[in-house]
């Protein structure tokens, strides 16, 4: 069984960051990726960025230059570094795992609120 748990969402002011974290428990053979997704009220989910175990980053369009997503592979852990925040990121944004087989593990989601 394998759990993600996420943590650093919460309410920030417009132009503010947050950092958002994802470790990864339990029994883990492998890991090919991690990242986020975000689902704001009405939207459908959408990708924000991805990072590759070797690296390899991509971002949504809107992610880019302002996110960063970075990963600890000894701590099975993936960060999304908020940056210039505005409104428009409010979201429940999830974490995923792509593990052995392809199989997708997600996050139960951490909100994100950027409002004045």
């Amino acid at each position: 069984q394998v759990q993600l748990v996420e943590s650093g969402g919460g309410l920030v002011q417009p132009g503010g960051s947050l950092r958002l974290s994802c470790a990864a428990s339990g029994t883990i053979f492998s890991i090919n990726a991690m990242g986020w997704y975000r689902q704001a009220p009405g939207k459908q989910r959408e990708l924000v960025a991805t990072i590759e175990s070797g690296g390899d980053t991509n971002y949504a369009d809107s992610a880019k230059g302002r996110f960063t997503i970075s990963i600890d592979n000894a701590k099975n852990t993936v960060y999304l570094q908020m940056s210039s925040l505005s409104p428009g990121d409010t979201a429940v944004y999830y974490c995923y795992m792509d593990g052995l087989g392809g199989r997708l593990y997600w996050g139960q989601g951490t909100q994100v609120t950027v409002s004045s």
